[in-house]
């Protein structure tokens, strides 16, 4: 695959560089991840598994535990919000009506 950089525009050679630069990143992690699933399996096939030989357990990915309700709707106690993401529609109601949302804290 040749490409004749010349012919390319500014704003092509840009997406270029952009794509190519994703393309390697990707690549490293999927070189990343075979080279940690062979060392798994080298592992494994010695009896071991490669946190015993390591010290070390292998990545997995963060994820963020449930957090308790922090506000509360007074006319509908069920109705709560964790202060994480949008803004319910009544907190954005009463908001608007001048209310302030510290009245609301549980």
């Amino acid at each position: 695959m040749e490409i004749d950089l010349n012919s390319l525009s500014r704003s092509e050679l840009e997406a270029l560089i952009t794509n190519a630069k994703k393309a390697l990143s990707t690549l490293a992690e999927r070189e990343r991840q075979a080279a940690l699933d062979a060392a798994e399996e080298a592992a494994r096939a010695h009896g071991f598994s490669l946190k015993e030989l390591t010290g070390i357990a292998p990545a997995k990915a963060k994820t963020r535990g449930k957090v308790p309700p922090k506000y509360r709707n007074p006319q509908d106690p069920s109705a709560t919000w964790s202060g994480r993401g949008r803004k319910p529609q009544w907190i954005n109601d009463a908001e608007a009506a001048g209310t302030d949302i510290a009245e609301f804290e549980i």
